[in-house]
């Protein structure tokens, strides 16, 4: 009896939330050869360290990436100390700044910590690129650059978009495609993960494999995942992702916060909740299905206690109308006060509740503001507020308790 489930319930698995594949067909061969040899399939995925914070977005091919594991297949992760070098052009409209060699090695130690949340590290190929690109002479970079033409490298969008608005486009991008696809070459691999935008860097894969000698790999392409402002690409340029460190609270609190549209991408991507159950969290409540993706997510990377946490949380702050248990405290000098009070407006701006006194004036108007036990609000912008110890202020969704120095 074979190791691995039956094909189709693979490809059930695989094919959820993916983009494109290159081919299908080929795809199903290799897991129905796979399942009669009992052979896993080489499953690689790469990530050039590029950064301190690895997100949610980082996580959506990870997640598949996972999944061929659970199936029994071998994880292969490609940690591009070598590319990250020289930068990815793909999706963008400006040459990527390489990094550093110590950079690049302090950021690789971080990321696979942060990747260990999500693949089994343990079970899984590790393989920094540097580890067959730092044998390469330039003859071999040569034999390299002489299986591409410049035509079909301004094929690619990003670079076809690039030479319209005139902006430069270096010859060392060119090597990066060609550079990935060598990894597929060197580690055997079956099938390669990616996001939408990888897709060329993918398929050269599959044509250096060819001139190889070898099976070509199977291109997996997953949706890039939106941003918490619903729109642009999840990314650390842009403070709009949930970094996999971050504390269950902060990433419940911004899941909360992103714009309902954004669900079901969410929901698909990040969860591995049923469809039947997604279409019907999705056909309720909308808050209570943001609640749902935002358990959900708190759980896979903070267990069921964490989940617990921030819900009870939720509920008690925003539902009870009672505070959370564990309450950010901010520091004021004791000296700012004048007979035990502060005025609202000053209150606010000192404790960064508003980011100007401007603003704190507006949100008193508004009624956002309100402070102590009977969440009391200031009669108008003139208003001062009695500071004790420990006193609680409220603005919206933000919670502070004040520490007097």
């Amino acid at each position: 009896m074979s190791a691995f489930p039956p094909v189709d319930e693979q490809l059930a698995v695989i094919l959820r939330g993916a983009a494109q594949t290159e081919t299908a067909a080929e795809l199903k061969k290799k897991l129905e050869k796979s399942r009669e040899t009992g052979k896993p399939l080489r499953v690689k995925y790469g990530i050039d360290p590029t950064g301190f914070d690895v997100h949610l977005g980082h996580t959506v091919p990870l997640r598949k990436l996972r999944q061929f594991q659970e199936l029994g297949h071998t994880a292969v992760l490609i940690i591009g100390t070598a590319t990250a070098a020289v930068g990815d052009p793909s999706g963008r409209d400006a040459s990527r700044q390489g990094l550093t060699p110590d950079q690049i090695e302090k950021n690789a130690q971080t990321y696979l910590t942060q990747i260990a949340k999500v693949v089994d590290v343990t079970k899984a190929e590790v393989r920094p690129n540097a580890e067959w690109f730092s044998k390469f002479g330039f003859a071999d970079v040569l034999r390299l650059l002489g299986h591409t033409t410049i035509q079909r490298m301004i094929e690619r969008d990003d670079f076809t978009n690039r030479i319209k608005a005139g902006t430069a486009i270096y010859l060392h991008e060119c090597l990066y495609p060609l550079m990935q696809g060598w990894d597929s070459v060197e580690i055997r691999a079956d099938v390669e993960l990616g996001g939408t935008e990888q897709l060329y860097n993918l398929m050269v894969g599959r044509d250096l494999q060819r001139a190889s000698g070898q099976e070509p790999q199977i291109c997996l392409t997953m949706p890039i995942l939106r941003g918490l402002d619903g729109e642009k690409k999840m990314g650390k340029s842009l403070n709009n992702y949930i970094g996999l460190n971050e504390p269950a609270k902060e990433m419940f609190g911004k899941t909360m916060r992103i714009p309902d549209a954004l669900m079901k991408e969410w929901f698909e991507l990040l969860t591995d909740l049923a469809p039947a159950r997604i279409n019907e969290l999705l056909m309720g409540k909308p808050n209570e299905a943001k609640k749902a993706l935002g358990a959900e997510i708190v759980r896979f990377y903070h267990g069921d206690a964490g989940a617990t946490a921030v819900l009870d949380d939720w509920r008690k702050q925003f539902e009870e109308k009672g505070d959370p248990e564990n309450i950010p405290e901010v520091t004021i000098p004791a000296t700012s006060l004048v007979a035990g009070a502060m005025p609202a407006v000053d209150l606010i701006a000192e404790t960064k509740l508003a980011a100007s006194k401007g603003e704190a004036r507006r949100k008193i108007d508004e009624g956002a503001f309100n402070y102590g036990p009977d969440r009391t609000k200031p009669a108008d912008v003139k208003a001062t507020v009695p500071v004790s110890d420990g006193l609680v202020v409220r603005l919206g969704r933000k919670i502070l308790r004040v520490r007097l120095s």
